[in-house]
């Protein structure tokens, strides 16, 4: 096991709620969580804690279980608004019973998918660390309209944009099952627990299952596309239950725990990252077994004539998914056309695309040196 030095944390909903079901905050687990961190913060390890709970606080202190119509958005970024204020002030009393300054950082997609701004959010973490101060990172549901319960996924999607963003050593999430199970353990008594997964396929997500907390906005297939995203950077992931003993630093110790998901062989270069962190789900591309090959195998750009479906809505300089004929996703990248002009030039030679559209942008619908292969 590497030496992990800077690592992200990420805690969700599951395990830092009380698990009577009143939604409100467990307090010995948040007091765990912080004493593990600032354990590994006095060994000059660097930690980021990615946290969610807001929601579910609010929640708790409106009384919000019975007719709150909790499912709106402007529902749910008034329960955000009242319960975000708590949840930093109690992780502020537990991190600093331990001697330990923490620092508040709310984010939207737009915050990491603009490339000015994701510098901006990546020097001041950094330079945060730098003063030994342990940056805990939330989705801002105030002010994110589409964001809520549809992109970062109770954070999931979050703690791997800040693994990516920074350049962790380990993305660590505490979830509320020891890992991924061969099936939902909570319903298949004969589950097993997959303890190493050496790339997340079509097999492995099909073993994944759903959030059964009505608060909670993750479950199993959003931790596993954090799993690719940040294993297709060259940075491993951990999956582990958060209520074990010392969760956090058995799996920074190596010890066995949880599910562990291998990295690549080489890290990523920083825009490539970037790029894997604003991908959108929204929209995607499908090529054919031509195409796949062009892409796989000789690391060419995709050109319109191998393009064969268009998913989706998106808008030039958008970064969407590209998938094979069987839908599996093989790459992403950063397209020089919106979907309503991929989908007319789709199947053409390149030099068909200015008669066509009447304009051209290029060549190539995505250049190789904007792609990323999964």
């Amino acid at each position: 096991m590497a030496d992990y030095r800077r690592i992200v944390v990420k805690a969700g909903t599951g395990i830092l709620t009380d698990p009577a079901g009143n939604a409100g905050l467990d307090l010995p687990v948040l007091d765990g969580l912080a004493r593990q961190m600032c354990q590994l913060h006095a060994e000059s390890r660097e930690v980021l804690l990615v946290t969610s709970g807001a929601i579910a606080v609010g929640r708790s202190v409106l009384g919000a279980n019975g007719g709150w119509p909790s499912r709106d958005i402007p529902s749910r970024q008034v329960l955000a608004a009242v319960g975000q204020a708590r949840l930093m002030q109690t992780y502020q009393d537990l991190f600093g019973l331990y001697g330990v300054q923490v620092a508040q950082t709310l984010l939207t997609r737009t915050d990491l998918s603009h490339r000015p701004s994701y510098l901006n959010v990546r020097n001041t973490l950094q330079r945060l660390l730098e003063l030994k101060i342990v940056p805990i990172l939330n989705e801002n549901d105030v002010v994110a309209v589409e964001e809520i319960g549809e992109v970062f996924g109770d954070n999931d999607r979050l703690s791997a944009s800040v693994a990516n963003l920074m350049e962790a050593d380990l993305l660590l999430v505490l979830t509320d099952i020891e890992g991924l199970y061969t099936a939902d353990p909570r319903h298949d008594p004969d589950a097993t627990l997959i303890r190493y997964v050496k790339q997340v396929d079509d097999e492995i997500r099909a073993v994944a299952g759903t959030a059964l907390q009505p608060w909670a906005r993750g479950g199993m297939p959003s931790k596993l596309d954090a799993a690719r995203l940040v294993t297709t950077a060259g940075i491993p992931m951990i999956l582990c239950h958060g209520w074990a003993e010392d969760a956090v630093l058995q799996a920074v110790a190596g010890e066995p725990i949880g599910t562990y998901f291998e990295p690549a062989a080489e890290k990523l270069e920083a825009r490539k990252r970037w790029m894997l962190g604003e991908v959108s789900g929204r929209g995607h591309i499908v090529v054919d077994n031509g195409a796949v090959a062009a892409l796989m195998e000789d690391h060419r750009s995709l050109l319109p004539a191998g393009i064969r479906e268009v998913a989706g809505i998106f808008q030039r300089g958008d970064t969407v998914y590209v998938s094979d004929p069987a839908g599996r996703r093989i790459a992403c990248g950063i397209v020089n056309y919106g979907s309503v002009d991929v989908d007319r030039i789709r199947g053409l030679r390149s030099a068909k695309i200015e008669e066509t559209l009447g304009y051209q942008y290029g060549q190539e619908v995505v250049h190789r040196n904007n792609l990323v292969l999964l």
